[in-house]
């Protein structure tokens, strides 16, 4: 099914790093980045933290990865990471000449590797990167749905709270 083995194996990396930005609030997306066998860069969403629309599990990876190698150039380099990059994601990959992207969960209303659309493997670009979907996709999705039921149930709570008070303070001002 999968390409090999491994993949499975770094996802689950990438799974450890989508756990800790669900720690701290954050949509629970992680990323890691391998080079020949070993992982480079981890990374994890940061936007809420570093209240940052750049702050995403990829470019923050790749940003590492870079580093670590000392080029920007990560040819021979593989990404996983737990849901499918969005464009902005899908630019940076493309301009660091990532070999390969390996995602989990698929992400039909932004997707730029196949599923929204398809700029990893767009030949008008002077790279294309090699995909792999679906790599435990169903323990990636099941992250953020389970991450977003909380969000809505919080929120939901929250409002009744506002109402609850709104409710008493209107009831005790009229005594």
């Amino acid at each position: 099914m999968f390409e090999n083995q491994s993949d499975e194996f770094y996802m689950l990396e990438a799974i450890k790093e989508a756990k800790k930005a669900e720690k701290l609030e954050e949509v629970p997306i992680g990323a890691v980045i391998v080079l020949h066998g070993e992982i480079i860069a981890r990374a994890h969403n940061l936007r809420e933290t570093n209240q940052s629309a750049v702050s995403h599990a990829e470019l923050l990876a790749i940003d590492r990865a870079c580093a670590a190698v000392g080029s920007w150039r990560l040819e021979e380099a593989e990404l996983f990471v737990t849901l499918e990059p969005c464009a902005m994601c899908a630019g940076a990959i493309i301009l660091s000449r990532i070999k390969r992207v390996v995602y989990g969960a698929a992400d039909p209303k932004g997707g730029c590797a196949g599923t929204f659309m398809n700029l990893l493997q767009d030949e008008r670009f002077n790279h294309q990167s090699e995909v792999v979907a679906g790599v435990l996709e169903s323990t990636c999705g099941q992250l953020l749905t389970d991450f977003f039921r909380s969000v809505r149930e919080r929120k939901k709570a929250e409002k009744l709270k506002r109402k609850q008070e709104l409710s008493a303070e209107t009831e005790f001002g009229s005594d």
